[in-house]
């Protein structure tokens, strides 16, 4: 099966779509990727990289890919985000077809976090190769766009839902990441058939570790480490607020890895309140994380509270799962439920910063039998439901019955 992936986002950046594709070779896919200029998450094209080219290389692993020129997204501010987004949308539909000029696909297949808009050149593509396209939809357009105040303005919010429509009903068949999606998406894709298939783990957990020690070394104390993307749906403001109210407990200490829109401002407030209980220590390669976060008494998965979020399960949560550690979830809806349903770990509302800090210490109390309880029950339900392979090898058969019509 010879599968196009278009995704504006792609190795050497760090997100999910890197390993699904090479768990799509591994069930027999040829895979070609179209993408743009590697530039996140600082806002820089990569070195080796430019802005404006287009190009062709090889990956590592054998398969080709395939670069579109794109504005960077600079310092993240709204204008240059907006130019971002839409130099992908247009590079890709108008030098895209040239540079895969005589090549057939059977599916084109579409990454889609935010923004979805950079499913738009797959879909001229699908019509231009006659190849089925299916849209994997990772965020809820207009509605979060609202959710984050991205765009406040109703009258953009409607343009936006047109657009979305439009693309939904272009696609042979949506796939979301969270069961709640699908009432939302099914509600703006007309015919177009809407079906659940989860974020997979990463593949690090899944492949056995080196002896090397942690790219992280965490002090003897009871860690609750977030780990992933730090943004404003995060509800960091929530975690500071805990730690805060924990810092009585001098053996409670908060790990914050990652990297985000708001990592500045983390310093910064750190900084302020003297959190000396909160450490940042920054962004990591994928492949250290299961090092690090087996080093975790605890981990920690947040988010704001809105409709939205409560429909949305945090990638970060099938990694947790995988490392086989006590998980604590500060958010609503979908993501709770994973946690809950799994036994690996405890929920409280989200924003609750009272809630939180009752949870840390509450794990922090519980029997040992208890806490090895929930580390054992994370990795068999991570088994069970986000096994990459199982997953690439159910995303095939996906793709089969789409070609099958």
């Amino acid at each position: 099966m010879r599968v196009l992936v278009v995704s504006q986002y792609f190795w050497p950046e760090s997100f999910r779509i890197n390993e699904v594709v090479e768990s799509l070779r591994c069930v027999g896919c040829h895979i070609t990727v179209l993408t743009g200029q590697p530039n996140y998450p600082q806002g820089e094209v990569f070195g080796g990289y430019r802005a404006f080219a287009f190009r062709a290389e090889q990956h590592d692993a054998g398969y080709t890919i395939y670069r579109v020129p794109l504005v960077p997204r600079g310092g993240g501010g709204a204008l240059a985000l907006v130019a971002n987004y839409l130099s992908f949308v247009v590079s890709a539909s108008l030098i895209g077809p040239w540079l895969l000029r005589k090549q057939r696909f059977d599916v084109i297949f579409v990454y889609a976090p935010s923004p979805i808009i950079q499913a738009i050149p797959a879909a001229c593509l699908a019509f231009i190769k006659r190849a089925k396209l299916v849209t994997w939809v990772q965020d809820l357009w207009p509605q979060s766009l609202e959710a984050t105040g991205f765009v406040r303005n109703r009258r953009v919010l409607d343009m936006v839902a047109v657009v979305v429509r439009w693309i939904y009903r272009r696609c042979d068949l949506l796939l979301v990441q969270s069961q709640a999606f699908i009432p939302t998406v099914q509600a703006m894709a007309g015919k177009t058939p809407v079906q659940y298939h989860p974020n997979p783990g990463e593949l690090a957990f899944s492949q056995p570790q080196p002896p090397e020690p942690p790219a992280l070394m965490l002090d003897l104390r009871f860690n609750v480490v977030f780990a992933g993307n730090l943004g404003t749906v995060q509800a960091l403001g929530t975690v500071l607020d805990a730690a805060e109210l924990l810092r009585p407990h001098a053996d409670v200490r908060v790990v914050l890895v990652g990297s985000g829109s708001r990592s500045e401002w983390l310093c910064q407030e750190v900084a302020r309140r003297r959190l000396d209980n909160v450490q940042l220590a920054g962004r990591f390669p994928p492949q250290f994380m299961p090092g690090i976060l087996a080093q975790a008494s605890a981990l920690l998965v947040s988010l704001t509270r809105s409709p939205i979020m409560n429909q949305t399960i945090p990638s970060k949560v099938q990694a947790y799962l995988a490392a086989g550690k006590p998980i604590i979830a500060s958010l609503d809806g979908e993501g709770a439920r994973v946690v809950e349903e799994s036994g690996a770990g405890v929920s409280c509302p989200a924003e609750d910063a009272v809630a939180l800090a009752q949870a840390v210490l509450m794990l922090k109390a519980a029997p040992p039998d208890e806490l090895r309880r929930m580390s054992e029950a994370g990795p068999i339900y991570y088994q069970q439901h986000f096994d990459p392979t199982v997953l690439a090898t159910r995303l095939v058969q996906h793709f089969s019955h789409v070609m099958a019509g």
